[in-house]
C-alpha cells in the first residue's frame, strides 16, 4: 500500500459514541431479563400466587359472594383479578429498584456514558413484559376454570389494553416509591398498602354496599374503573350504580393511568437526577 493511498483512507473515531435513549434502554432491558433468567425464583413464585389467589377465590370464596344479576360468579371474578395482578407488581417494581440503589448498581449506571433516563426506561420495559407474561397466565387459568369474554375480539383486545395501561401507570408509581424508599421494611410497608388498595375497590364488593363515604372513594379508585371498564368490554357480570364514575368507567379508564403517569413519571426522572446531591 503506498503512502498515497494510505492518506486517502477516511479517518478512524476511536472515541466512544455518545450515549442514546433507544440504545441504552435496550442494553438495560436485556440486563433485566437476564436476571430473571439467572434467578427465575421470584418470577415463578409471583406467577404461582396469582394461580393461587384464582383458585382460592373460585372454589373456596365462590359460594359466599352474591354475583350480579345471577351471572357466573367466575365470569364477574377474573376481571377484578387481572387488575389486582397488576396491583401487586408495584411491590415488585419498588423492590427491583430499591435493590439496584442499595447494591450500588444505580450509581455506577449514573457514573458511565448511558443516558440517563434509561435505566427508568428499561425498568419500566421490563416490568410491562413482566406484566404481560402474568396477565396471559391469568387469562389461560381463568378460561381453566370456565371464565369466558363475551364481548369479541376487538373489545377483548381493548380490555387487555387497559389493564395493561393501569399496570403501565403503576410501574411508574413504582419506581418513584423505589427511589424513595430504602431498606426492606420501607418494602414491605408498599406490600402492606397494596392489599387496601386493590380491595377499596368494585374488584369484590359493590361500592353501594359500602358506607357512603367509603363507597365513593372506592368508586373514584382508579382501579375500580378499569375493573368496570373490563367487566364491560369482557362481557362480564358486574355492579351498577348511579354515582357520575360508575357511569363513565370506560372513560375513566383511560382518563386515571394518564393522570397517574403525568404526575409519577416527573417525579421518577427528577428524584432519580438528584441522587447523590
Amino acid at each position: 500500500m503506498t503512502a498515497s493511498s494510505v492518506a486517502a483512507l477516511p479517518p478512524v473515531d476511536l472515541t466512544p459514541g455518545r450515549p442514546t435513549l433507544l440504545g441504552d434502554s435496550s442494553t438495560l432491558t436485556w440486563r433485566g431479563l437476564a436476571r430473571w433468567r439467572r434467578d427465575p425464583g421470584p418470577l415463578i413464585a409471583s406467577l404461582g400466587f396469582n394461580i393461587l389467589i384464582v383458585l382460592i377465590f373460585a372454589y373456596l370464596f365462590g359460594g359466599a359472594l352474591q354475583v350480579p344479576d345471577g351471572g357466573s360468579y367466575r365470569e364477574f371474578l377474573m376481571p377484578g383479578i387481572f387488575v389486582m395482578t397488576m396491583v401487586f407488581g408495584i411491590s415488585l417494581t419498588t423492590t427491583a429498584v430499591a435493590e439496584d440503589l442499595d447494591r450500588g448498581v444505580t450509581d455506577r449506571l449514573r457514573s458511565m456514558p448511558v443516558s440517563p433516563l434509561a435505566p427508568l426506561v428499561a425498568r419500566a420495559v421490563a416490568d410491562m413484559l413482566f406484566a404481560l407474561v402474568t396477565l396471559a397466565v391469568l387469562l389461560l387459568t381463568g378460561l381453566a376454570i370456565g371464565w369466558r369474554p363475551h364481548g369479541g375480539a376487538g373489545a377483548t383486545l381493548g380490555a387487555v389494553g387497559l389493564i395493561l395501561l393501569l399496570r403501565f401507570a403503576l410501574v411508574w408509581v413504582g419506581i418513584f416509591l423505589g427511589l424513595v424508599t430504602r431498606g426492606q421494611t420501607a418494602v414491605v410497608a408498599v406490600q402492606t398498602l397494596e392489599f387496601p388498595l386493590g380491595f377499596l375497590s368494585n374488584a369484590f364488593v359493590a361500592p353501594s354496599t359500602m358506607p357512603a363515604w367509603l363507597g365513593a372513594v372506592a368508586a373514584w379508585n382508579p382501579l375500580s374503573a378499569t375493573v368496570g371498564a373490563a367487566r364491560e368490554l369482557f362481557g362480564n357480570p358486574g355492579w351498577t350504580g348511579e354515582s357520575w364514575a360508575a357511569q363513565h368507567y370506560p372513560w375513566l379508564a383511560v382518563v386515571w393511568p394518564i393522570v397517574l403517569v403525568g404526575i409519577f413519571l416527573p417525579l421518577s426522572v427528577t428524584r432519580y437526577r438528584r441522587l447523590g446531591r
